[in-house]
C-alpha cells in the first residue's frame, strides 16, 4: 500500500480502557449524607471542591448548595447524589469518600490515590 506524501494513513485505534469512577462513597458515607439530606440539609446537595490551603497546598472543601453550578459534575453512588467542582475532578479521580466517627470528632474523609503526601497536621495534601 502506497500513500501520497502528507496523506494520513488509517490506523486502528487501540481499545479504550475503562476510566475509574470520579468518586465513590462507602456505605457509611452514603448513609450519613442521605440522613443529612433528609434533615438539616433538605433540598441541598453536597458540593466537593479542592481549595488552595495549608502546608501542602490543597484541601478538600465541602459545602451544601441548592443546585448544581455550571461547572459541577454530578456523581450518583449508592443512590445518593453529590456534586464535584469540575476543577477538582483531576485531583479526585478514583477517590473514595468515607464517614468516620472517632472519639473526639467525626466527619467525611477521603482515600485519594492521587495524593502524594499530606502535611503533618493532616489538613492539606499535595499531588
Amino acid at each position: 500500500m502506497t500513500t501520497e506524501p502528507n496523506t494520513p494513513v488509517a490506523t486502528r485505534s487501540a481499545p479504550r480502557r475503562a476510566l475509574p469512577p470520579l468518586l465513590t462513597m462507602t456505605d457509611r458515607a452514603a448513609q450519613r449524607l442521605e440522613k443529612l439530606y433528609q434533615t438539616n440539609h433538605a433540598g441541598h446537595l453536597l458540593r466537593i471542591a479542592i481549595s488552595t490551603k495549608g502546608c501542602s497546598g490543597h484541601a478538600y472543601d465541602m459545602s451544601f448548595v441548592e443546585q448544581p453550578g455550571p461547572g459541577d459534575e454530578v456523581v450518583v453512588d449508592k443512590g445518593v447524589t453529590l456534586l464535584v467542582d469540575r476543577k477538582a475532578t483531576l485531583f479526585l479521580i478514583g477517590s473514595v469518600m468515607d464517614y468516620e466517627v472517632r472519639q473526639l470528632e467525626s466527619g467525611f474523609t477521603f482515600s485519594n490515590p492521587n495524593e502524594k503526601g499530606r502535611c503533618g497536621c493532616g489538613e492539606s495534601f499535595h499531588v
